[in-house]
Parts: structure tokens; sequence; C-alpha cells
């Protein structure tokens, strides 16, 4: 057998990667080289700015060509990266040397040795991590979810009167409406999503082991935690002060821990979707030219709730992965953050992947009204709860003499199918006051729902 060519090993670069495509302009290892550049890059501008060593600080026209490194990075950027980290098996070294030699083309080579100045490794991976992950969350992985939050308010509002029978432990239960569930859903992931946008990305840049004593070694004199503050903060995202060699990741866990918890919410949606669907409660839209079966044509399968599904599982294995492991370093330093950290975007692409087919999959489908319906009239007995409730009120208030309306009420209808004219005669025989009782006669299973279509307005 012939080997073939080479090809992607994981369907997120292959078979899915339109729907992910967006993640790698960040979470990609040249979108990584790309805000490791920019960071290089700003540095540099930050100690010229300050004048520190002897240097003056550069004119407008020089930082606007420092800053197409990373503006213009591109292909030829990453060919050359990759060609030196191949000498170098250092991928941060790589990068202040890809600096250092543009440097040279500009004409600024006097400054070169204040490339990487100082630092670690891990003052630029951290500052280039919590710049791509969070433009990754907030330019592509969020608006992905409010998206699928906005397809479902909208079905929420669509739904909000359409009652059905609910289903607790699997069984007919106290009526509803779809609105109200779906509202459920919206309320969990807006809550989740407002902490993940609140959400710290932080960066340190304090030397090898967190102390600034290289700093100090070169000018003493100078401020270097408030130097480095200014400077992390003024690329956008926050700053940790007191670190060992690398930042601690723990906004990291958080961020993952809460991606993750998206994830369980919206598996919960995929899987009761798709049991509605399998009851008949919604219709799948037919999509002109798709096949539901290689043998049976007559299929529509719920493909977009299942592929979710499973990418939700994935995600979120990965996901806990991603926050077991960064929460911990062995001592001052050790490389297991390194090899998780690429994996980030892998994590990223699972669920914006299950996002993109619950928003498809939502726009695919319609609500079975008469199905509902069918399923309310043939379940009576959900009406129990209510007529115990109103023999419990009118017993406290002196109008009923009966002794325990729950147990009245089981007799009658556990684990037994009643019609509307089996309750109505036993409803009439109730030693009850007549408003109660005419409250209960007017009552069916499918305008038993009490506030269910209000509480749509609260999403």
């Amino acid at each position: 057998m012939t080997s073939l060519p080479p090809q992607p090993l994981s369907p997120l670069d292959g078979r899915y990667l339109a729907a992910v495509a967006p993640l790698a302009d960040y979470l990609s290892e040249a979108g990584l080289n790309r805000a490791r550049v920019e960071v290089e890059v700003e540095w540099l501008i930050a100690l010229t700015d300050r004048s520190l060593f002897g240097t003056q600080p550069l004119d407008g026209s020089a930082k606007d060509a420092l800053r197409l490194l990373y503006l213009n990075f591109g292909q030829a950027e990453i060919d050359w990266l990759a060609a030196k980290e191949a000498v170098t098996r250092h991928d941060v070294k790589a990068v202040e040397y890809l600096v250092r030699d543009r440097l040279d083309a500009l004409g600024l080579g006097s400054i070169a040795e204040l490339t990487h100045f100082a630092c670690t490794s891990e003052d630029v991976n951290s500052a280039s991590y919590a710049l791509t992950v969070k433009r990754a969350v907030t330019e592509v992985w969020l608006p992905a979810l409010d998206a699928v939050i906005d397809k479902l308010r909208a079905l929420a509002v669509e739904t909000r009167d359409a009652a059905m029978l609910a289903r607790t432990h699997g069984q007919p239960a106290t009526p509803t409406t779809m609105g109200k569930e779906i509202a459920v859903v919206v309320w969990r992931l807006e809550r989740v999503a407002a902490q993940i946008r609140a959400n710290d990305y932080l960066a340190k840049f304090s030397g090898a082991t967190g102390t600034w004593s290289a700093h100090l070694s070169a000018d003493p004199q100078v401020d270097w935690p408030g130097l480095t503050r200014e400077f992390i903060e003024g690329l956008g995202i926050g700053f940790n002060p007191v670190t060992t060699q690398i930042e601690s990741h723990d906004w990291q866990v958080e961020l993952y821990d809460r991606a993750r918890h998206v994830g369980g919410i919206l598996h919960n949606l995929a899987t009761d979707v798709w049991t509605y669907i399998s009851l008949g409660y919604f219709a799948q839209i037919p999509v002109a030219g798709a096949t539901g079966s290689s043998t049976m044509p007559h299929k529509i399968n719920p493909i977009r709730f299942e592929n979710a599904e499973a990418n939700l599982e994935i995600a979120g294995g990965l996901f806990a992965t991603l926050a077991q492991t960064l929460v911990t370093s062995r001592l001052q330093r050790d490389l297991t953050d390194s090899t998780t950290q690429r994996n980030i975007g892998v994590a990223f692409g699972h669920s914006l992947l299950a996002l993109d087919n619950l928003r498809r999959g939502l726009g695919e489908i319609s609500l079975s009204q008469p199905v509902l319906d069918a399923d309310l009239d043939t379940n009576w007995e959900v009406l129990a709860e209510a007529i115990q409730t109103v023999v419990r009120a009118e017993v406290t208030a002196g109008r009923s003499q009966i002794s325990d309306p729950y147990a009245l009420l089981k007799d009658l209808t556990r684990g037994r199918r009643i019609g509307a004219d089996d309750l109505a005669e036993f409803v009439r025989g109730l030693d009850i006051g007549d408003a109660a009782k005419e409250r209960l006669l007017a009552l069916t299973p499918a305008t038993y729902t009490g506030l269910a279509s209000e509480l749509v307005d609260l999403v």
C-alpha cells in the first residue's frame, strides 16, 4: 500500500476547517508567533520611549515600520521562523532573531540589543497567550456563542405560548411551554457568558524567576515593576506582579472551566432538542440535496445536534485537562504548560464547531404544535397536582372536610391514565366550594402552564 500525500491529522484542519478557521488567526502556531513579535516590538518601543540606556524615542515612521513586523506578519515570516527554530530548537529565541534581523534591515541595528531585553521566554509567552486567547475568545468564540443565544432567545419568544407536557424523570408532569424551557437555557448561558466576558487575561514581565533581577542589574534607578505594568496594561491585558518564572495561569484555569461549563449547558440543550425531535415535538426541515441514510430514503437525522454533542464532549475533556494541568508548575518552572497550551486552539476549535452546528441546527427545526396538543390531551392526570393543591387551600379556608387531599388524588391517578370526562366527574363530586370547583373544571392540560409564558420575558 502506498503512502498518502501529507494530510491533516485533525478533522479541525481538514473536514471542519471552514467552521473553525477564524480561530487560527490567534490560536495557531503562526498566530502565537505573530503575537510574540508584537510583544517584542512593543517592548523595544517602550524602552526607547523612555530613553533608556542612551537611546532616543523612535520617530513615528520608525515605529510604524517596526509595527508592520507583526501587522504584516505572513508566510515569509512563518517560513523564516520555521527555518530558524530548526537550528535554535527554541521558538521564542527564533522570534528574537527574527526581530533583530528585521531591525538591521530597517536601519535600526543600534537598538538590536534591546530586543528581548531582560526577558525570560515566559515574559513574552505569557503576554502572547493573554493576547491571543483574549482575541480568540472576544472576537471569534463569544460572538459564536452569542449567535446561538440569539437563536435560542428568538425560539423562546416564538414558542412562548406553545403548551407542552413536561417530562420530569421522563414521565408526564406539570405542563410548561416550549418557550419557557428554551428560556431556561438562555438564562443559564447568559449568566456564564457574563462571567467569561469579565474574565482576566494576565501576563507577567518580571524576568527569569519573577524578581526583576536582570532589570535592576542593568539600571537600579528605574522603577521596573511600574514600567512593566504600564507596558503590559498598554497591550490591553492585565498584569500579574507576583509570579515564579511563569505567570501562574489561574486566569486560564478560570476561563477554561467556564468554557467547559458553557459546553455542559449546550450539551444539555443538544440532548434535549434531540429528544424533542424523537418525540415529534420538533419537525426537521429538509435540506435540499441532503441524505439522511444511505439505505433509508425517508430519514432526516438530527445530525447537527449529534455533532454538537460529540464536539462538546471532546472540548469539555480538553478544557478540563487544560484547567487541571495549568494550575500547577513544579517549583519555579516546568514545561508541562508549554505542551498543554498548544492545545488551547484545539479545545476552542471543537467548541466553536459545536456552536456552529447548534446555530445551524436550530435554524432547521420547526415546532409541531399538533403533536404537543395530542400529548397533552392524553395526559389529563397531570391536573392532579392542581386539584389536590386547590383542595388543600379549601380545607385550610374551612370550605372542605377532606382529610388527605394528596392521598385522594394519588389513589385516583397514580399509574393510571384518565381522561377529561373522568376528571370532570371526580371534580364535581369533591367537597369544595363552588368557585374552586369552577376553576378546576375550566382547567385543561394545555392551559395549566402557570407563568411559563411570562417567564420568557426575563431573558
